[in-house]
């Protein structure tokens, strides 16, 4: 966060904060201030600039287009095919339920966190535990033998629900780059309560440092680089659905844990606020359209200049029914983008990361969002999620992890299949180099606009040397100058003129190699090791 709450966006960010939304009367969308009440002018230092919502369109005549990732034909790339990844009932997990999948620049490894069987260092029902694997390329995972539970890749034996894990790459103890937030099953009045450990290396975790009053299963953690906060994500019940969110912040993950408890409606909480329900278009399980859908989960990860919000929405059936049928219930990832991380706007509603209901998917029915993910390989986005069988042993076990891949900040693309234009709203800069992520059939240029709207000498659409292709980095010149540097500091706009293609992303770089500092997500080969797209 900035001076006088102002963010790298130049959303400013009110007195009260956490916003302090009143309990709700019914399911609605979520409103975003800033995209109604914009910044004057809106810096685009941080970060590729991406169109997933209007906060950087001042007019255009494109429209918007949401994309979908394409579904490895390999998966599952993680099942569970060793005994200890069963239950003492037989019951078969393996697969992050959050839990995480990240990139070690370092080490030059995958590494995932993933919910599997307890039943070789358990005989109470159910137990479940946490194990890790990792992999050179992100689609075949080794299960190392390690030494906390000998001849297993068993990292955490506690009993558990959902977990985070949290690569914190900018940490600098190096006993706590990473970071586990345990929804930990406790046998007495708690229930579930958040665990907190740290780890040097994601295998050997601390004992306990912070522990929450009792709270809903299925809660998580994230952390906001925006506004240097660790966020605790809480499953909240209503009179307007059992499954909606609330929400606390801290810059201490130790005294967020410890502060964190069951939101009682009604009651005025110090650090603890309301967040968000089901919203009015959510989409409805056709089989059980009298189901009204809820949130089951939600994990938030920076990417680029914005939050990405990966809602784990639940359709139905209830649990009764779908233990009668013998079929798991369905949960479908979908997507929310937020500038400020606290309000998410959710311009569409349909499955993001959908389920496949054919008698051998992977992905049959409860599919979970996995932390970390986005990681950046190259020119695509790799984007994990898990999913249950139709295993014909129980109805809540056979999981698997599943991998999506996507266009390199491919969510949203502004798109014509003629002539079309797009003009920003009022921006300043402090780098030189214009790129583009765009698929230009019939080829884009860019001029670049003064305060008044009238075209900068040297910088107009004439000038542009028009670029053809199809690149997730693309360097934009024009005939007198291959940069921007010497509009530095002033507000401008930028005109966007394309032709039969689509835009997808753009931002001004200090380098010509096209870095954009912005967040990388969970990481990727090649990348800079502290989380940030800069030159190694």
């Amino acid at each position: 966060m900035q001076e006088n709450n102002v963010l790298h966006n130049g959303i400013r960010l009110p007195d009260e904060w956490p916003p302090r939304l009143p309990d709700p009367d019914r399911v609605k969308e979520m409103d975003v201030p800033y995209l109604s009440e914009k910044p004057v002018v809106i810096p685009i230092n941080v970060g590729r600039q991406l169109f997933v919502d209007n906060f950087l369109i001042k007019e255009t005549n494109l429209t918007p287009v949401y994309h979908t990732p394409d579904f490895y034909a390999g998966n599952p790339v993680l099942s569970a095919d060793k005994q200890w990844e069963l239950t003492p009932e037989g019951y078969a997990y393996a697969g992050p339920f959050s839990d995480g999948i990240w990139y070690d620049e370092k080490e030059k490894k995958f590494k995932m966190w993933y919910l599997a069987g307890a039943g070789a260092i358990s005989t109470q029902k159910h137990s479940l535990c946490t194990c890790y694997a990792e992999s050179d390329d992100g689609m075949n995972w080794v299960k190392r033998d390690l030494d906390i539970v000998p001849g297993t890749n068993i990292v955490d034996t506690c009993n558990r629900d959902a977990s985070t894990v949290w690569f914190d790459k900018t940490e600098p103890d190096p006993a706590k780059r990473y970071k586990l937030f345990l929804i930990e099953y406790q046998p007495d009045y708690i229930e579930w309560q958040y665990v907190l450990k740290y780890s040097s290396d994601g295998i050997h975790w601390s004992e306990t440092v912070a522990q929450s009053g009792a709270v809903s299963d299925r809660s998580t953690a994230f952390y906001n680089p925006f506004t240097r906060k660790w966020v605790l994500s809480m499953r909240h019940h209503n009179k307007v659905s059992w499954r909606s969110r609330s929400y606390l912040e801290h810059s201490d993950p130790e005294e967020a844990v410890s502060l964190a408890h069951r939101l009682r409606e009604g009651v005025r909480d110090k650090h603890i606020v309301f967040w968000f329900t089901p919203d009015d278009k959510e989409k409805r399980h056709e089989k059980y359209p009298e189901v009204d859908p809820g949130i089951y989960n939600f994990d938030a990860i920076a990417y680029e200049s914005i939050m990405l919000g990966f809602y784990s929405q639940w359709q139905g059936p209830e649990n009764y029914i779908a233990k009668s049928l013998m079929i798991p219930k369905r949960n479908e990832i979908m997507l929310g983008y937020s500038r400020d991380g606290f309000h998410f706007s959710r311009p569409d509603h349909q499955a993001f990361m959908g389920v496949n209901e054919t008698a051998e998917a992977w992905n049959y029915g409860n599919m979970q969002s996995i932390n970390g993910t986005p990681l950046i390989v190259n020119d695509s986005l790799y984007i994990y999620s898990t999913g249950r069988s139709l295993n014909g042993i129980w109805w809540d076990a056979g999981t698997s992890t599943g991998l999506a891949r996507l266009r390199r900040d491919g969510f949203v693309s502004m798109r014509t299949d003629k002539e079309g234009f797009l003009t920003t709203e009022k921006i300043s800069f402090d780098g030189r180099y214009l790129f583009v992520n765009a698929d230009a059939r019939g080829g884009l240029a860019v001029e670049v606009l003064d305060e008044k709207g009238n075209p900068v000498k040297g910088y107009s659409k004439e000038d542009c040397l028009v670029f053809n292709g199809n690149e997730t980095k693309a360097l934009i010149t024009w005939k007198g100058s291959d940069d921007l540097s010497s509009l530095a500091g002033q507000n401008v706009h930028l005109r966007f003129y394309l032709n039969d293609g689509d835009l997808y992303a753009f931002w001004i770089s200090p380098w010509q190699t096209g870095e954009s500092r912005g967040y990388t997500g969970g990481g990727g080969p090649g990348l800079n090791e502290n989380g940030l797209d800069f030159p190694e």
